[in-house]
């Protein structure tokens, strides 16, 4: 079994710097501390594999070897827009990474590669997002439950078709999952009776405990964008303190629940204050500045905390693009450690997990 090298621990400078401040720190360039532990096997290390926008030029999964991820998760989506009761997918407009073919293909170069995957459809909402769509009356969340499943079973049929290990029903449905608990039981069955991989749901961090179906599926999964420290560059005592409560709730959940705990996704922004709230940043993120330093920290802590505890399935990383296709714009601020001091985070801990 692989081990994490010991390094000697290391004195880290933490320098201010925020989305309205000019940028200050130098790049580190000596190892992060990684502690070798016989309880690191087994742990998924996982990538969330953005779509691409075209098929790939190369092998894109030597990258995702190179920082020893051994699973990844491919996300195709369909789209609800705001009050209106549908989800459309597959269409010529949306990228060759979200259609069919572009998902098989994915999933066919992942396996080929060694690596395992996780098939995670989710569906977008311009302008919101999945946790807050809601809808007016029955009749209407019927004809938008009757599209979901038509989306979620064809996407499950190809999960069955290439042998996917994990296939996840559902993402952040904060309101959904509430008022219409019975879709979502009932919607695990029809899986079920196709489909023998893992399932799970993931969950918004604030909303774990209240979904009431985790008894049906195999872990509970968590996107586990918790606020920390409100601080640009916080330390990783700082982070750790603030992790410490968190981490004994998810415990207490998973002892509860007798189901081990799984981080669907987790990551940070590469700019100032990242610890705290992303998805604020993320809608001021032209006035960030880059902070590699505060994303490295972030993941070092949330990885060194979580790595040691035997109910924590392990996760994956959001996220991760291929070729560097699929970015929006600003790759250097978004969550990819790629070329950052967060990649050498990534792959340290993932060597022993």
């Amino acid at each position: 079994v692989a081990r994490l090298k010991v390094v000697p621990p290391l004195f880290f400078l933490f320098f201010a710097v925020g989305c309205n401040q000019p940028t200050t720190t130098k790049a580190q360039t000596t190892p992060f501390p990684f502690e070798a532990k016989e309880n690191l096997s087994g742990k998924i290390d996982g990538l969330s594999f953005v779509a691409p926008p075209s098929p790939f030029q190369g092998n894109p999964m030597e990258a995702v070897k190179s920082v020893n991820a051994d699973w990844i998760a491919v996300i195709p989506y369909g789209y609800t827009r705001v009050g209106k009761p549908t989800v459309k997918y597959g269409s010529n407009f949306q990228w060759w990474g979200e259609k069919p073919e572009g998902t098989r293909k994915t999933i066919e170069i992942a396996h080929d590669n060694g690596l395992n995957v996780m098939l995670k459809p989710q569906v977008y909402v311009p302008g919101s997002w999945a946790g807050g769509l809601d809808f007016e009356n029955d009749e209407a969340w019927a004809q938008w439950e009757s599209d979901y499943q038509k989306f979620i079973m064809a996407f499950a049929k190809i999960a069955v078709e290439t042998d996917v290990q994990m296939f996840c029903i559902g993402t952040e449905f904060k309101m959904s999952t509430r008022k219409r608990p019975d879709f979502w039981r009932k919607l695990i069955k029809d899986i079920r009776k196709i489909y023998s991989g893992k399932l799970v749901y993931a969950a918004n961090w604030d909303d774990y405990q209240e979904v009431t179906f985790w008894e049906e599926l195999d872990f509970i999964g968590i996107d586990a964008y918790f606020p920390l420290v409100d601080a640009d560059t916080p330390s990783v005592a700082a982070l750790t303190k603030a992790w410490q409560p968190i981490a004994k709730e998810i415990e207490r959940f998973s002892k509860e629940k007798k189901k081990n705990i799984l981080f669907t996704e987790f990551g940070y922004l590469s700019v100032g204050n990242c610890a705290w709230r992303n998805w604020e940043l993320e809608k001021v993120i032209g006035e960030c500045q880059i902070n590699e330093l505060a994303q490295a920290n972030a993941l070092h802590t949330l990885l060194q905390v979580f790595m040691q505890k035997d109910w924590w399935a392990g996760g994956f990383l959001w996220k991760w693009f291929p070729e560097g296709q699929g970015h929006e714009g600003y790759p250097q601020k978004d969550y990819t450690p790629q070329g950052k001091q967060s990649e050498q985070v990534i792959r340290g801990w993932y060597e022993g997990g």
